[in-house]
């Protein structure tokens, strides 16, 4: 027989213990950016429902705006950085393919010695990461698991793309998952289809942009540099007529109902596609639905975290309610969960 190998020891129940975000400073009413796409204020909020949304300064960079997530999670979870066994980020807008960020975050927050990747799932990646995250704890892997979704994707912004320039925006949001007394974190739904990837995406790769930039410079051209594109129909139907399966497998797979939920917290990519999930799910009218969007824009792999602590912070959710989380986008890639809700700093 093999010799026996030793295993970690598991724990029942994980649960999301704290919770905390970064804005960054810069706030972008759609009036600072309607002329370059030749659109208007109403335009944007019919379309999508986005009044303004945050831009990063030059200082808030992917690390700093997760240090200073993590380091409000932490606080409102109660749990020092020498409790975290692993730092789990996602994002879509790191700028260098190494060192991974949550390595750098770790570093940055004191941490010695601890696990950290990144996730690359687009607006699907925190949900991906907290899966993840469960998972660890649940399994005895580490006792408690940091995770951040976080972006800086006016980095990838052309501001002149009608299609994407009023749409996306920056921001942090991070959690401590640990071990609970009963489940926290219901088990993930997801799935993603590589077939559509052209709905949203870099519109080319660095091999091309490189290539394109020798080019330019040995005739006296110019090189446009790679942003993201996106093709805001195909994953508007994409979201309406598939989506309400993902929802209802998460919450099937939680042993729950629609009637069980005090929160909808879906990703913030458009106000019209949350509308259209809360009709077609039949939400009762008991279900605060966050809307986070208005102020904050599309963020990506951060809008669930920070949709989640704009309800809490607003008192129209509190911690311990039961929440239906659900990421999706670039991929095109899905993830949600049924949560309880937790604690803010």
């Amino acid at each position: 027989m093999p010799t026996p190998i030793a295993t970690a020891v598991p724990v029942t129940h994980a649960g999301i213990l704290g919770l905390g975000v970064y804005r960054p400073r810069r706030v972008v009413p759609n009036a600072e950016i309607v002329d370059a796409i030749e659109s208007s204020d109403e335009w944007i909020k019919t379309r999508s429902g986005i009044a303004a949304r945050h831009w990063a300064e030059p200082d808030e960079t992917i690390v700093s705006m997760s240090v200073a997530a993590a380091r409000d999670a932490l606080d409102a979870a109660r749990v020092s950085v020498e409790q975290i066994g692993a730092v789990v980020l996602a994002t879509s807008s790191q700028m260098v393919l190494g060192p991974s960020a949550g390595a750098v975050v770790a570093t940055e927050l004191g941490m010695h010695d601890t696990a950290a990747f990144d996730i690359s799932a687009g607006c699907a990646g925190f949900c991906y990461a907290l899966a993840d995250a469960a998972n660890l704890v649940r399994s005895g892997q580490a006792r408690h698991v940091l995770v951040i979704g976080v972006e800086r994707l006016s980095d990838l912004l052309d501001v002149t793309d009608r299609g994407c320039a009023f749409i996306f925006a920056d921001g942090a949001g991070a959690v401590v998952v640990g071990a609970a007394e009963q489940e926290g974190i219901g088990p993930v739904a997801w799935g993603s289809d590589g077939s559509r990837t052209s709905a949203i995406k870099q519109d080319k790769d660095f091999t091309q942009y490189f290539a394109e930039v020798a080019a330019a410079e040995a005739s006296g051209g110019t090189s446009q540099r790679p942003y993201i594109r996106m093709n805001g129909t195909e994953v508007f139907r994409w979201a309406v007529t598939f989506l309400e399966k993902a929802c209802r497998e998460a919450l099937d797979l939680a042993g729950l109902t629609a009637a069980d939920l005090d929160a909808f917290v879906p990703h913030q990519a458009n106000i019209r596609i949350t509308d259209a999930l809360v009709r077609t799910l039949g939400l009762p009218e008991t279900v605060t639905v966050a809307r986070d969007i208005i102020e904050t824009g599309n963020t990506s792999a951060a809008s669930i975290p920070m949709a989640m602590e704009q309800l809490v912070r607003s008192g129209a959710a509190a911690p311990g309610d039961t929440a239906l989380l659900l990421g999706f986008g670039a991929g095109l890639a899905y993830a949600g969960q049924v949560v309880h809700l937790p604690p803010i700093a």
